[in-house]
């Protein structure tokens, strides 16, 4: 498996009520496809997935499995704080239909680079999925450095890396381990631009639930080495970015999504947008609209 370009970490829909919204969900994965996302995400941590019962994981990743039918990889959140119970879980998205595994480093427990190390060598060598390594330091509490990831990335069942920390030094870094086999991702939509033009594949995207067309087109000019191009997409895009950090992830996002009638809300204990930023969210909402209609008009052309 190679993973490129513009993914996106897919927001859970919930109706009013609190329920999985099924409809919601299939009209996000269409949104997807339409605007030429490469790969998606169920159950990450825009996902809620620690807010989601093991059947509601299991409708998710069924339903986008059947949904996308092949025509873009389907990659399952499996990262758990026990090496054993991720192993388990990512058999068990294999006997899904998932096409590859995204593994958080363990949550809560922070291991050792040692620890690290052979988490991940277990679960590869399990041989159920390819593996895509995920460091998010802010969320786990811990750090996979760089020399643990180039330690990994010789394995032939570990495909890549989903990197969140902005700084790009460790993108410089974590791009000597890239090769054909060992794709290395942004996991930080305001700096992937940067990190695509620096040599990066792509980027796993959470403003690309609401952009997805606008995502494909700035991971497609920076691939593309069209610098100044990119860069003045990127810059038209900051707002969004702005906007999406003003709360913890997935709140902001889940707003913009709510506001194309995708979705009600999330779970507790997440709250809906703070009502001082309801005002940022109809502009952020009014500028999504406009930048997927030209990125839509210019495909068209």
């Amino acid at each position: 498996m190679r993973l490129s370009g513009s993914i996106t970490a897919l927001a859970t829909p919930f109706t009013a009520s609190g329920e999985i919204d099924l409809d919601a969900w299939h009209r996000l994965l269409a949104l997807q496809l339409q605007g030429g996302t490469q790969a998606v995400v169920v159950a990450g941590s825009t996902g809620e997935a620690a807010a989601l019962f093991d059947a509601e994981y299991d409708l998710l990743l069924r339903s986008a499995v059947e949904f996308v039918a092949g025509r873009i990889p389907v990659l399952a959140g499996t990262g758990l704080s026990n090496t054993a119970k991720t192993i388990e879980l990512t058999r068990h998205v294999a006997a899904l239909g998932a096409d590859a595994a995204l593994v958080v480093t363990p949550p809560y427990v922070r291991p050792t680079q040692a620890g690290l190390l052979a988490h991940y060598r277990a679960i590869a060598d399990d041989d159920a999925l390819p593996i895509v390594l995920y460091n998010v330091p802010g969320r786990t509490g811990g750090d996979l450095l760089p020399e643990t990831v180039g330690a990994l990335a010789g394995h032939r069942r570990i495909v890549g890396i989903k990197e969140a920390v902005a700084d790009p030094q460790r993108m410089s870094d974590l791009l000597a381990f890239k090769s054909d086999d060992f794709a290395v991702l942004s996991g930080d939509d305001p700096t992937a631009c940067r990190a695509i033009l620096a040599g990066a594949d792509g980027i796993i995207s959470v403003g690309s639930n609401v952009l997805p067309a606008a995502f494909r087109r700035l991971a497609d000019l920076a691939r593309g080495g069209r610098r100044g191009e990119a860069e003045g997409w990127d810059a038209r895009l900051r707002p969004v970015y702005d906007f999406l950090a003003l709360e913890p992830n997935p709140i902001p996002v889940k707003a913009l999504l709510a506001a194309q009638g995708i979705g009600h809300g999330l779970r507790l204990p997440l709250q809906p947008l703070s009502a001082i930023h309801h005002e940022a969210a109809r502009q952020s909402a009014a500028l999504v609209v406009e930048l997927e209609h030209l990125c839509r008009d210019t495909l068209a052309a």
